[in-house]
């Protein structure tokens, strides 16, 4: 069994109109959901064998608020295929995935992730892919246990969404905006 988790960036700040989309950084609000995300996954004991992130600037400041609420430095390879991917690229790169790690932690973008989360996982009859379906908004996390024993034989269906956890579950102040 392999378990994919999908953290997708906190909420960016829009405020400098002439700033690429790659350079936007994190909101007050995008860090501090990053922030208790971290201390959420910390406190269900979420580790990870291997960690591979988009390099756009939101995505890195995602990383070290995470790892400032985990408690523990979080240092992932940058990729930048994950910036703006498709499930198709994102599927390739969780393929790529050296077996030595059981537990992968990807952090990205939608609307990749939750095309992805939705391709692997299978309908759980109103559970969290449900949710998921409706909206994956920033900073929320998804965990997939995978029916594989290699990286390489993730296949569509060959999962199950075990967690999606979402800023707002743990703390109301962090939701809903427009996401």
């Amino acid at each position: 069994m392999k378990t994919l988790t999908l953290l997708r960036h906190a909420k960016s700040s829009w405020d400098d109109p002439a700033a690429r989309d790659f350079d936007r950084p994190l909101n007050a609000r995008g860090q501090k959901a990053a922030i208790t995300m971290g201390r959420e996954m910390r406190a269900l004991g979420l580790a990870f064998d291997a960690m591979v992130s988009s390099p756009a600037v939101r995505a890195i400041e995602t990383v070290a608020g995470v790892a400032e609420g985990y408690g523990a430095p979080l240092r992932p390879t940058l990729d930048p295929r994950i910036y703006l991917a498709t499930p198709a690229i994102l599927l390739d790169l969780v393929r790529e995935a050296d077996d030595k790690a059981d537990r992968l932690l990807l952090v990205g973008h939608n609307p990749g992730f939750e095309r992805l989360a939705m391709l692997l996982t299978r309908d759980d009859d109103n559970g969290p892919r449900a949710e998921l379906a409706v909206k994956y908004p920033t900073a929320a996390l998804a965990e997939i246990v995978l029916e594989a024993a290699r990286w390489d034989e993730v296949a569509a269906g060959a999962g199950r969404l075990t967690r999606f956890i979402r800023p707002r579950d743990l703390d109301p102040q962090l939701g809903p905006e427009e996401d």
